[in-house]
């Protein structure tokens, strides 16, 4: 089966009042098996600011063929929260989750510039695929295009360049075909 081009679900903008942007921290969340597109729905329900990566296949049955979007990241749905105990427990109290992934469960922070990235390759329209996490190689940013800004691991097979994304509290990858760029060494 080849690799699935990625769509993603749009994210929400809930203004928090009496809460600072930069008091704001995306977090990955763990949910039960194929609840992640549920949980989400009940995230924009409680206002609270969600992405959920989805990757759009054709599934083939023996009578028929559909367009189906599975998550990018299964058991896995982004929430963006200050980290107070009334936030944890409105994300907590979700059915479907099972919890914030990190350190015992407190849940540590994804880095903002990891998430934007991811953003603004799949806004970008770029055909990206979802890619074993890597943990070697030279760390690049694009210069200039629809992707300027964008960092993550450049790897090469073949004649063909690649930019890895990786969300590192996940251990998962996002390969971006990156022909044509500038690219920077950070």
């Amino acid at each position: 089966m080849y690799p699935s081009q990625i769509h993603f679900e749009s994210v929400s903008r809930f203004p928090r009042p009496g809460v600072a942007p930069e008091e704001l921290n995306w977090y990955a969340v763990h949910t039960k098996a194929r609840h992640e597109k549920r949980v989400a729905a009940q995230f924009e329900e409680k206002h609270v600011c969600t992405f959920l990566p989805l990757l759009r296949r054709i599934q083939r049955w023996s009578d028929r063929q559909c367009k189906v979007e599975i998550p990018m990241f299964s058991c896995y749905a982004f929430v963006q929260v200050a980290q107070t105990t009334e936030e944890r427990l409105k994300i907590l109290r979700t059915p479907g989750v099972l919890g914030f992934v990190g350190n015992e469960r407190q849940g540590a922070a994804i880095p903002r510039e990891q998430i934007e990235s991811l953003q603004k390759a799949l806004n970008g329209s770029i055909p990206c695929f979802a890619h074993p996490f890597i943990n070697a190689g030279m760390r690049v940013r694009i210069r200039g295009g629809a992707l300027d800004g964008v960092e993550g691991i450049l790897e090469r097979q073949g004649g063909d360049r690649s930019l890895v994304v990786s969300l590192e509290l996940l251990h998962r990858s996002v390969s971006i075909q990156v022909k044509g760029y500038d690219i920077e060494l950070i």
